[in-house]
């Protein structure tokens, strides 16, 4: 079993944040396979199912981004399942809008979320899946631009990026991690 988490903000205000893109492509992910992320427990809405043979857990935290971990611990406590099995899905300020990246180990890139399940899991080696969401433009606070809606010359392209990450977990689910590295984190 898989634990596929969408990092975001509970409540209608953050919904099309950059912060959310987790939460939208655990959405398009659940959307696309028939499992509907609708149980509320573990202090998260979560669905269960198969994506093409692999049984996974659907997740989004509604404990607020800085405090991810907590729910992250609860559904991972609860499906008892380890590291290994955990797929984090992110936005990520160093990677150009729209970019996945696959990733193993390492810190949490100033991420607060990412900071809170490391904490709370006790160590970093799950796997994340970076989404693109570009820099701050100039003046700009980090925080104050995560918390913002993506523009007007971005949002035409969010369908399709929501879709390319989805269909990234797919192909890391079904045929591995290295084939899925090598179709969607080429430049584009």
């Amino acid at each position: 079993m898989k634990v596929i988490v969408g990092l975001g903000n509970p409540g209608v205000r953050y919904q099309g944040n950059r912060h959310n893109i987790g939460f939208q492509v655990a959405d398009r992910l659940a959307e696309n396979n028939q499992i509907p992320i609708s149980k509320k427990r573990l202090k998260a809405f979560y669905g269960t199912g198969k994506i093409d043979s692999q049984e996974v857990v659907l997740a989004k935290p509604m404990t607020f981004m800085n405090r991810s971990g907590e729910a992250v611990r609860r559904i991972v406590d609860f499906f008892k399942v380890g590291m290994e099995d955990l797929i984090v899905v992110h936005d990520d300020l160093d990677l150009s809008f729209g970019r996945l990246r696959f990733k193993r180990r390492g810190g949490d890139g100033g991420h607060q979320g990412v900071r809170s399940i490391i904490e709370a899991m006790g160590g970093n080696t799950f796997l994340r899946l970076k989404v693109g969401v570009g820099r701050p433009p100039r003046g700009m606070e980090v925080a104050e631009y995560v918390l913002y809606d993506f523009d007007e010359t971005q949002r035409p392209h969010l369908s399709e990026i929501r879709s390319r990450a989805a269909e990234a977990l797919v192909v890391m689910l079904s045929e591995g991690l290295e084939a899925a590295m090598n179709r969607y984190q080429k430049k584009r």
